[in-house]
């Protein structure tokens, strides 16, 4: 069974004519972004997902759509979530797991959502310039549906951001690019890098084989289509299925190489991290220690939105075509944002005044244990520790041993100081611990995506294995092989099979 191109759609009627509508659906089978991505679309009641009208001029012939949860404190901060082909906001709604977070760390959603008017397969027109630009078609109207939620929510100007799956994410990307100072952060799933495409064309080459410029090129992209001395980038994660068809894994390294760029930091990752799925998570973290761009690559995920079903507190969303059972993407990219500090609902706890520690280091590690110590700091009843953002654990003294960690694995911890009355300062500086040992990795992919994921290299028209070389056959997108890392940067064949 050959695998199916879906449709990218075509431009707006009124600008292309009916010319191009038909050429579009006779192209249905054949071209991409899209490959089913229709999924059944619970419908939401108008208790939960609300239709927003009068939001602005509308030059992109938009609908916008809104999730509020019950409880939405003041100056909360507003999430852009944008849908993927033949999709809609009520399916986004339905399956992406946004709402969850919403309620629980508290912060309202934008849906906006584009129909066959605009293009024939409901695709956000990102690889247009008059859709993607600032000022201009869709852009614009998503820019004032950001307008209208500050007006009517109350939300907080300086902590909005966007996410987009597929075609959502490429349009992602160039509003990132576009509105820097509208967008704090932003979320790219199985997306592309901004400006990679000005037409239908150039679109499919993005996605099958995405030019492969420097980073400053790619950087020079977003700073042309950022207003002129912008300074101030917003943070950037990119998530990727390592087995993706429809937007090839190369994609990822792309935004990498451009986002990290527009910030002026190297593409070696300050640190790396196993999460669940089979995800392995990359940290670029900016002059201050902070990340600024994280790549999300999860092994032997297709194309879609990575979600987890189940009422655990890392889980979140709900299966179906191009929603993908791994990992619970909206869950770490509201963290990666730092929505979740206010996770009592209600605006936060009060914080504390106490300073931040210094002097925090890694004093030892092993196969599965981190220890830290810090100065202590005076009027302090106890301290925080976090790992990635997240509390893990509490000490009374300057010191901490933090368990069960996963073998040959970077750490990025951080400390605060907790009065008698229970409020925590600031944070420290960050520290990264490494623990000992390797754990092995298994991914199934063809030779194609190996090479472009780094576990494979690719001479004279064939592909070996990093490492060990071993033969793989021919460098094309029809083999595949099960590759065993057993070492940093060492492969071998393990189709007989693989086990972690």
């Amino acid at each position: 069974m050959t695998e199916p191109h879906p449709p990218l759609g075509s431009p707006r009627d009124r600008r292309t004519g009916g010319r191009l509508r038909r050429w579009a659906s006779a192209a249905a089978g054949a071209l991409a972004l899209t490959a089913g991505l229709l999924a059944g679309a619970p419908q939401a009641s108008a208790a939960t997902l609300t239709e927003v009208t009068g939001f602005g001029s509308n030059p992109g012939n938009l609908s916008m759509y809104a999730y509020k949860p019950d409880t939405l404190p003041a100056d909360a901060p507003l999430v852009v979530a944008l849908h993927g082909c033949t999709q809609s906001a009520s399916d986004y709604y339905s399956h992406s797991g946004w709402p969850k977070f919403a309620d629980s760390y508290g912060f309202a959603v934008v849906f906006p959502q584009t129909g066959s008017a605009n293009n024939a397969n409901s695709c956000f027109n990102w690889f247009q310039s008059g859709d993607s630009s600032r000022g201009q078609g869709e852009a614009l109207s998503i820019k004032q549906m950001v307008d209208k939620a500050v007006e009517q929510y109350g939300s907080d100007t300086q902590r909005v951001y966007v996410t987009g799956l597929s075609a959502g994410g490429g349009m992602t990307a160039n509003l990132l690019a576009a509105y820097p100072d509208v967008f704090a952060g932003g979320s790219i799933d199985a997306g592309l890098p901004a400006s990679c495409a000005t037409s239908v064309s150039a679109a499919y080459t993005c996605m099958y084989s995405p030019p492969d410029k420097t980073p400053a090129q790619w950087g020079d992209l977003v700073r042309s289509a950022a207003p002129a001395g912008t300074t101030s980038w917003p943070r950037v994660a990119v998530w990727q299925g390592t087995a993706d068809t429809t937007v090839v894994p190369a994609n990822a390294g792309e935004l990498r190489d451009q986002w990290t760029n527009v910030w002026g930091i190297g593409q070696t990752p300050s640190r790396t991290e196993n999460l669940s799925g089979g995800t392995t998570l990359s940290v670029y973290d900016d002059s201050a220690g902070n990340a600024a761009v994280e790549v999300y690559s999860i092994s032997g995920m297709n194309h879609g939105l990575a979600v987890d079903p189940g009422s655990g507190a890392e889980q979140c969303g709900t299966t179906g075509t191009y929603y993908l059972d791994t990992i619970c993407s909206s869950y770490h990219t509201a963290r990666f944002w730092g929505l979740d500090e206010g996770a009592d609902g209600g605006g936060g706890e009060t914080p504390g005044t106490l300073p931040a520690p210094t002097g925090l280091k890694v004093s030892g590690t092993t196969d599965t244990t981190a220890s830290l110590t810090w100065n202590a700091v005076d009027g302090a009843a106890s301290y925080e520790v976090y790992r990635g953002g997240s509390k893990v654990g509490t000490a009374t003294s300057a010191s901490y041993t933090d368990t069960g960690l996963a073998t040959g694995t970077a750490y990025a911890y951080t400390v605060a100081a907790v009065d008698a009355e229970g409020a925590a300062g600031a944070k420290s500086a960050p520290v990264t611990a490494t623990t000992g040992g390797f754990t092995p990795t298994c991914h199934t992919a063809s030779n194609y995506q190996h090479t472009t994921a780094g576990r494979a290299h690719q001479s004279g028209g064939y592909t070996y294995a990093n490492g060990s070389n071993q033969a793989m056959g021919l460098w094309n997108t029809h083999i595949t092989h099960t590759l065993k890392q057993t070492a940093a940067g060492y492969y071998v064949l393990a189709d007989s099979g693989c086990s972690g």
